[in-house]
């Protein structure tokens, strides 16, 4: 398996222009949940794409990845928000002070973590009730016949799909990682409609799916364009999503009802 924090330098303007964002209900709900002034650090930052939701809501961001072509391309999009704060660091080494941040997020990274050096490491920068928020788009495979020939496309021909798919991470693990307190799931709907230029962008944007010079790419490319020729309707296929949030924190105040209030 590739590095974690080189595995998407060769594909930075696919992720950044082609991976989706975060339903605006989930962030009206962390809006509730962590009310201005805050302090969040997205952990595991890569482009930028919840970073800018979260600096959109007011938020005072650290956004924290480890990835130069990735961090490069952030800093670039955001340089316009002065609540923008790059930072050259890693889940298990923030180079953030000590009890900093109201709200750690961690969108479509943490499955490439050491959760126990990154536990330690978010113990350290979230201030005292300071919480954690465990976010996936997760790729609806069982809606459509659509959804279910673009998921069988990739096991066949996608190295290291099986590897570094987030879902295998079992939710057991994620208690564990907050453990003894308990952790909140909430679940949000969420969508891309794409185009053929988007949807192939879409799949390239995946580190486990052959780019240009690699063995495999055009063969997986020419295979996915015929699945979006057979499926397509007004030029564009709806990749479908279920946005999924573990909330939670390690102090006293467990969120056994995160009911929109802090």
């Amino acid at each position: 398996m590739q590095d974690p924090t080189r595995r998407f330098s060769d594909r930075v303007s696919y992720y950044a222009k082609f991976r989706p964002g975060y339903p605006e209900e989930l962030l009206a709900y962390l809006g509730r949940l962590f009310p201005l002034p805050a302090a969040v650090a997205d952990i595991g930052s890569g482009t930028g794409i919840l970073t800018r939701q979260l600096l959109d809501h007011g938020y005072t961001v650290y956004a924290v990845e480890p990835n130069e072509p990735m961090r490069a391309e952030a800093e670039r999009a955001l340089k316009t928000y002065s609540c923008f704060h790059s930072v050259n660091g890693r889940a298990e080494a923030t180079r953030l002070p000590d009890r900093a941040i109201d709200l750690v997020t961690c969108a479509q990274a943490f499955h490439w973590f050491d959760r126990k050096k990154s536990r330690s490491e978010f113990c350290r920068i979230l201030k005292p009730h300071g919480a954690t928020a465990l976010i996936w788009n997760e790729r609806r495979d069982d809606l459509s016949d659509f959804a279910r020939e673009y998921n069988d496309l990739l096991h066949r021909m996608a190295r290291d799909y099986r590897k570094s798919n987030h879902r295998r991470i079992r939710a057991e693990e994620i208690h564990g990682f907050f453990a003894p307190n308990d952790v909140a799931l909430v679940s949000f709907q969420n969508f891309q409609d794409l185009d053929r230029e988007g949807f192939k962008g879409r799949l390239l944007s995946s580190s486990y799916v052959p780019i240009v010079g690699q063995p495999g790419h055009e063969k997986i490319v020419e295979a996915a364009e015929k699945i979006f020729a057979k499926y397509e309707r007004g030029g564009k296929v709806t990749v479908e999503y279920e946005t999924k949030l573990y909330l939670g924190r390690w102090t006293q105040s467990s969120p056994e009802n995160w009911d929109g209030s802090a």
